[in-house]
């Protein structure tokens, strides 16, 4: 860490931020899961992307890591800060960095893993097996990955610096990672019990709110049923007090944005 920078988490509740790394423009009809039946007119829909850091118990984590931005242009995603540049305004640098949470293995999640060499990465056993499997070829499936960051996962996989769980684990106190699937076999969703309260990151469990207030789900899923389950749990949590963090919806970027904030926002405080 550096010297001008201080871990107010060193003893206490998690720090929360997300870093707001890119944006793209697309339509309603070609975002939401059979969008012809809701008989509505087609509009035009802007997608954030974010990752997000937790620095707990005197360590710093990311959850993802962000998309490559070679393969993001070629994709016709907008990237706006160099990840590492974004992290800088927090006063963190790459081997600041300890562990990378990977809630899915899409490529706007995990297309920066280089630039974190000396972290260790968390992942769900499910997400892990099913992009090693033969059915994830299928172009449905793998049209939203990158063969070279597959391999690299893999590879993580078998030198043990990818660290595989089952279902539910607590990765660092007061950080909870949970699998709700839906979107991916293994897409988790993360519960920061940050100072103002819990904190949900829903990752694509969550792209969007209007998703949830419509019980609509994203085009992209590998189990529809999965993902309005992914739905009514974080209704469920939601209702306990939770605050729902969506995994690319602008209004985090407006809700978060610092006051009297001008210009395009990097650094989002959560928690």
């Amino acid at each position: 860490m550096r010297g001008d920078a201080t871990d107010k988490a060193m003893s206490g509740h998690p720090e929360l931020y997300a870093v707001r790394y890119g944006t793209a423009s697309t339509s309603r009809s070609r975002f939401f899961f059979d969008f012809a039946s809701a008989g509505e007119p087609d509009a035009e829909m802007v997608t954030d992307y974010f990752f997000y850091v937790v620095r707990s118990a005197g360590e710093t984590i990311l959850v993802d890591c962000g998309f490559d931005a070679e393969v993001a242009r070629r994709r016709g995603r907008t990237p706006l800060v160099d990840p590492l540049v974004g992290l800088g305004d927090l006063g963190i640098d790459a081997d600041d960095v300890s562990r990378i949470v990977i809630t899915h293995f899409h490529y706007d999640h995990v297309g920066n893993l280089g630039l974190f060499p000396e972290a260790s990465l968390v992942a769900q056993a499910s997400e892990a097996g099913f992009w090693a499997s033969d059915v994830a070829k299928r172009p449905r499936f793998a049209g939203v990955t990158e063969p070279d960051e597959l391999a690299a996962l893999a590879a993580a996989a078998r030198s043990s610096r990818l660290e595989l769980i089952t279902g539910s684990a607590e990765v660092a106190p007061g950080v909870l990672m949970e699998l709700v699937g839906g979107h991916t076999p293994g897409q988790s969703i993360l519960r920061v019990a940050t100072a103002s309260g819990e904190v949900i990151l829903a990752s694509d469990a969550l792209h969007c709110y209007e998703e949830m207030v419509l019980d609509r789900p994203f085009a992209v899923f590998t189990d529809l049923a999965g993902s309005y389950q992914a739905f009514d749990r974080l209704r469920e949590l939601e209702s306990f007090g939770a605050t729902i963090i969506a995994g690319h919806d602008p209004l985090v970027t407006d809700r978060y944005r610092e006051s009297g904030s001008v210009g395009e926002p990097v650094i989002l405080r959560l928690g």
